[in-house]
């Protein structure tokens, strides 16, 4: 009796699963900030404690720990839980009456987001060949992530100036309830594996990277000598050095140490890391500057941001062409030489600085830069993984990509805060903003290094010995 074979399945379908549930991933990262003003004043948070409505976002060892599950208990089903978990967060955060009830909430739609994220980026490699076809979707993949983070300033901004900051998370609602059920139709659940996860690396990742942050967040307010900012720190250190010796001798290891093994993989990482803790500083600071500084509203500080996600859109769609012209360590190199310019060329900005040529302008090179960046880190980052690690990779890279956003954060509030002195007003935000771009410039600077020395000349070096050999 022969058995019908199994139906294909729906790529179409599938990308777009993976996109819109990305998308709100990224969104809920970055469609707070314009909104921050209000949830400043409406829910009483100090100037450093601000910064934790983005930190407690942070989702760490979480992110390995999901990505993992994801590997032994199914992607479908963890898609599915992060899904339900991010949605109901979302109408927590929007209903929040306190900080310490918005920051609560943001943790666990950050809960949400570690199974999500990962799930999201598995699929994508187990659903796409590795080649033409995956670097395209990867491409959609990192295009959509830099688009919404910059369409989620403005629909922020819309959103507070015109309605309430609240709404931007309930729209999250009748999203996720679609995309559970589209991944019910969808997606093949796929075979559970034996095995077991890694309890103790979640709990030491996850605790060792938000001390960390916590400690460099502290230091805003009360300097690094205090001893609350010596113990996190040092906690830190200790809890994520525990968590490397676990991951050594662990069976089943949340994050395998072989992944960086591959230069190319650990520059990615690296790379990741600093590049988003720049970006997201980016992000944080300039809103602040746009409405503190310049005075604008939050639906027009949005807009603002248009010139930077118009040309990161445009230039990410061209990526693939690029991709196979140049390779992807010549477009890492080239973006973030232009990031990195346009980010240096903002720090200048200040009380009576143009839109056009002072805010404009340098936004233009950072999309541009941040539009060719994304796509070929995250295919750096996955690269020559077996599928056994899929969902390990995939976790790997955005950890990478959230502890840039909250450790970058908690690096450049201290930055910014640092000797400020007796500034107030106007010129404490217009300090503080020219400090944080400045330590965000350093920041793209040694990305570069790690692309050059990790990823660009590995590669010469390996076509010169292969030229050799054909000669």
């Amino acid at each position: 009796m022969s058995t019908s074979p199994a139906p294909k399945p729906n790529k179409t379908a599938i990308l777009a699963i993976i996109l819109v549930s990305y998308v709100m991933i990224v969104l809920d990262t970055s469609i707070v900030l314009t909104g921050l003003p209000r949830i400043h004043q409406g829910l009483g948070f100090s100037d450093a404690g601000l910064a934790w409505v983005q930190s407690a976002y942070t989702f760490g060892g979480f992110l390995l720990l999901g990505a993992r599950a994801g590997d032994i208990l199914g992607r479908r089903l963890m898609l599915i839980v992060g899904l339900g978990l991010f949605t109901l967060a979302s109408l927590a955060i929007g209903a929040a009456q306190s900080a310490a009830w918005m920051i609560g909430a943001r943790a666990l739609q950050g809960l949400g987001a570690a199974i999500l994220a990962p799930s999201t980026l598995a699929l994508l490699q187990t659903t796409f060949a590795e080649g033409a076809e995956r670097t395209r979707a990867v491409s959609y993949y990192s295009a959509v992530a830099g688009v919404a983070a910059s369409v989620g300033l403005v629909l922020g901004g819309v959103l507070a100036d015109w309605i309430s900051w609240r709404v931007g998370f309930f729209i999250n609602l009748p999203i996720g309830i679609a995309m559970i059920v589209a991944a019910h139709r969808h997606i093949a659940g796929t075979e559970r594996r034996a095995g077991q996860l890694d309890i103790v690396g979640a709990l030491t990742s996850t605790i060792g990277m938000t001390a960390l942050v916590y400690g460099f967040v502290r230091s805003a307010d009360t300097g690094w000598t205090n001893a609350g900012t010596i113990a996190s720190l040092a906690g830190a250190v200790l809890l994520l050095g525990v968590f490397v010796v676990n991951e050594w001798n662990a069976k089943q290891p949340i994050m395998p140490l072989r992944l960086f093994a591959s230069r190319e993989r650990a520059g990615a990482y690296a790379a990741r890391i600093l590049f988003l803790g720049a970006m997201i500083g980016f992000f944080f600071f300039t809103t602040q500057y746009l409405q503190g500084v310049l005075g604008y509203k939050a639906a027009l500080t949005g807009m603002a941001f248009l010139p930077m996600t118009l040309v990161n859109f445009a230039v990410a769609m061209t990526v693939p062409r690029l991709t196979r012209r140049f390779g992807n360590g010549r477009l890492l190199a080239g973006g973030l030489t232009l990031s990195l310019l346009g980010m240096a060329w903002l720090s200048r900005a200040s009380f009576d600085t143009a839109y056009l040529t002072g805010v404009a302008l340098p936004m233009v090179l950072i999309g541009a830069g941040q539009g060719l960046v994304l796509s070929p880190l995250t295919t750096s980052g996955i690269a020559g993984v077996a599928p056994r690690d899929a969902g390990a990779a995939s976790g790997v890279v955005n950890v990478a990509h959230q502890l840039g956003n909250s450790l970058g954060l908690g690096v450049l509030v201290g930055v910014a805060a640092a000797g400020a002195g007796a500034l107030d007003g106007r010129a404490l935000l217009a300090y503080r903003f020219g400090a944080a771009l400045t330590g965000g410039s350093v920041m793209l600077a040694l990305p570069l290094l790690c692309v050059c020395a990790l990823i660009l000349r590995p590669r010469k070096a390996a076509l010169a010995v292969q030229t050799g050999a054909n000669a």
